[in-house]
């Protein structure tokens, strides 16, 4: 089915955060060098890195049924700390005391947006529901909303359904609580696991490649129509924003 008919048929896009919309690698990695002079650029990039992946890996635990923290403020902390007590990161947790922690924390609530992010967001939220579904805790998101200028209609965190994408828990319950057909709902990530979890579910599903999120396979991912497993493809929202010009008709509720 081409692109337009799909969107056409699209009531509400839902939203990954964490490097769909928002520039984590970017963002942390400047803030680690500002809290950190005596590292070099590298180190600093490696530390961010190391700290997205504990989150990544511990989230992907805790969505198969494993205990773990579900609010993404206690998760980023846990594993900072844990990083800072390793033989690797001392000269970093001799530095940073109980304040200077708390406030590094936050760098996740404050994440730059990708330049098209903000501008795309609006043009989508035109024509359709805009939602964001993310493994972020609530007030992380209102803040990252905040910062970027997200203009969310609906806020979705995986702490509301006690467990993390891609759990198919997380999916079902966004379609029980937007009150539509999955087929209405587009999912929006960089992530092809979470477009798969989504699509297992029987949402639609739109790829965005971004430059910090699956490394090395972004550009091999195709629509269906190309023989891909996506429903869409795009290099980034203000795209997305502009295939949706054409469709004038009004989101409708579905009870």
């Amino acid at each position: 089915m081409p692109a337009e008919e799909i969107l056409d048929d699209i009531e509400a896009f839902v939203l990954d955060a964490f490097g769909t919309i928002t520039d984590w690698h970017g963002t942390v990695t400047r803030e680690i060098k500002d809290r950190a002079a005596s590292i070099s650029d590298a180190e600093a990039q490696e530390f961010t890195e190391e700290w997205r992946r504990g989150f990544m890996e511990n989230t992907s635990r805790i969505a198969k049924g494993s205990e773990g923290p579900l609010s993404a403020d206690v998760l980023h902390r846990e594993i900072l700390d844990s990083m800072l007590a390793s033989a690797r990161w001392s000269n970093l947790g001799k530095q940073w005391d109980e304040n200077a922690r708390q406030k590094l924390n936050l760098v996740w609530h404050h994440l730059d947006g990708w330049p098209d992010a903000s501008k795309g967001l609006h043009g989508m939220k035109k024509k359709k529901l805009l939602v964001v579904l993310s493994n972020a805790n609530i007030r992380l998101l209102a803040d990252m909303a905040k910062h970027g200028d997200f203009p969310w209609d609906v806020v979705l965190s995986t702490e509301l359904f006690g467990t993390y994408k891609p759990n198919e828990k997380v999916y079902k319950g966004a379609i029980h609580h937007l009150a539509l057909p999955p087929s209405k709902i587009a999912m929006v990530a960089a992530h092809m696991w979470d477009l798969r979890g989504a699509a297992s579910c029987g949402m639609r599903t739109i790829y965005v490649r971004r430059s910090s999120e699956d490394v090395n396979a972004a550009q091999g991912v195709k629509c269906k129509e190309e023989g891909g497993e996506v429903d869409i493809v795009v290099n980034d929202l203000v795209e997305l924003a502009g295939m949706l010009e054409r469709d004038t008709r009004v989101t409708q509720y579905h009870v």
